[in-house]
């Protein structure tokens, strides 16, 4: 809560200062006043295919994830935004990176209770934009951090957008760098000088106690991975109705991009068992490097002053041979003057990667491999409904915040291979006075 405050306070004072220093001849501002949004994220999944445990295996994992974001008009041209976002999970998949520090046998349908089943990860992002005069150009920049337990992640970009034919086109250009670092943890059958007493091998390894195992492991080289994106997109004002936008994002990836505590199981390599969990043979490993594109077109029509139609389709290809579809359509309603409702739907199908293979049926002759169903072939359904409330005029206050706008939503997830999950989100917008 000391943060929440600290940003509030560092909002007044450069909206201070900017007013302050604005004397010049009346303008339009960008941004009337500063505006703080509270955002509160429930996730929650559950399936039996983790990449942890190799395929196969509890994915059972819920997450909390607070969020406030805070946009200050420093003048009538400049706005800066400051997001802070932090997402506290536990998760049975990540707990079994150690499936032995439990007090019950390891089983990869059971969480571990260690330490390894929950974490917090947080993020911090930056952003200031710039108007022209005549409000038809735009530039913005930003730059972010974000860390977990494993990995620590540090992000620039910008972007530039242009209006023009009266404002009935609109093209923007946008690019992104993030240079991530790892902490190689692996998962605990792999590592040497465990010394836990508990299970009977201390300072040695499995295979001091599980004859016959040795595993032809080898660490990773890389700890680092870098990701560069670039984008285009150009919107049109096709009739007083409707409005046409269509997006090109390309995205180079190298580096460490497999995850090194996801577990491999080779067909062709004998099984060893420790209590209930099989023990791997290796861990995941693709190539070091990923080219990714993704086009999409959106199309919005108004039907009228109560209803709009709102459809997007996206078709992504990659070089690691995954191709996906998604399409969705969303119906905003206005129910009254300050209330909508907006319930919605989105259908995804994808192929799976070159790479990609179930539990235990890849072969120790492969160069790269992955278990991980997030890269295998699946279709997916999205269901979604939501509710809002908007008064542009903030006659609700809360001490000196006028209420904006509150907004619920409600998400359930289905694959086809076996995974679900559902999402409720919270949203309240403030206009500081």
């Amino acid at each position: 809560m000391k943060y929440l405050f600290s940003l509030i306070l560092i909002a007044s004072v450069l909206v201070s200062s900017a007013q302050d220093a604005n004397q010049g001849e009346y303008k339009k501002r960008v941004l009337e006043h500063t505006e703080i949004d509270f955002l509160l994220n429930y996730y929650e999944q559950d399936g039996e295919n983790a990449a942890v445990t190799g395929g196969r295996g509890t994915e059972d994992l819920q997450d909390l994830s607070p969020t406030i974001i805070v946009a200050v008009p420093l003048n009538d041209d400049d706005v800066l935004t400051i997001n802070a976002n932090i997402s506290a999970y536990t998760s049975a998949s990540s707990s079994n990176i150690n499936p032995f520090d439990g007090d019950q046998p390891a089983d990869p349908f059971v969480a571990s209770s260690g330490a390894s089943k929950s974490d917090v990860w947080a993020n911090l992002v930056g952003s200031y934009s710039h108007s022209s005069d005549d409000r038809n150009r735009i530039w913005n920049a930003n730059i972010s951090i974000a860390s977990e337990y494993d990995y620590i992640s540090f992000g620039l970009g910008g972007g530039y957008t242009w209006l023009f034919n009266e404002k009935n086109t609109e093209l923007s250009l946008n690019g992104n760098v993030y240079l991530d670092t790892w902490s190689l943890i692996y998962p605990i059958e792999l590592r040497t000088n465990q010394g836990d007493d508990e299970h009977g091998f201390s300072g040695g390894s499995f295979q001091s106690i599980v004859p016959g195992y040795d595993p032809s492991f080898t660490e990773h080289d890389s700890k680092g991975r870098n990701s560069y994106s670039a984008g285009i997109g150009l919107s049109q004002i096709l009739s007083n109705r409707l409005v046409g936008y269509v997006s090109a994002d390309f995205i180079m990836q190298d580096g460490l991009l497999s995850t090194p505590f996801h577990r491999i199981y080779f067909a062709d390599k004998e099984d060893y068992f420790f209590e209930n969990f099989h023990l791997a043979d290796d861990v995941e490993r693709l190539p070091d490097s990923r080219f990714k594109i993704a086009l999409g077109t959106r199309l919005n029509y108004f039907v009228n002053h109560r209803v709009t139609l709102r459809t997007y389709y996206r078709y992504y290809t990659d070089d690691w041979g995954i191709t996906s579809h998604t399409a969705s359509l969303e119906i905003p309603v206005k129910i009254t003057d300050k209330f909508t409702i907006y319930p919605s739907y989105r259908f995804y199908n994808q192929t799976a990667a070159d790479y990609f293979a179930p539990y235990n049926k890849h072969l120790s002759t492969e160069e790269f491999y992955t278990s991980d169903y997030d890269l295998s072939e699946f279709s997916a359904n999205n269901y979604g409904f939501g509710i809002s409330y908007t008064d542009v005029f903030t006659k609700g206050h809360i001490w000196k915040l006028g209420l904006k706008s509150i907004d619920l939503k409600y998400h359930k997830y289905d694959r086809d291979s076996e995974f679900s999950a559902s999402m409720f989100s919270f949203g309240v917008k403030f206009v500081v006075d």
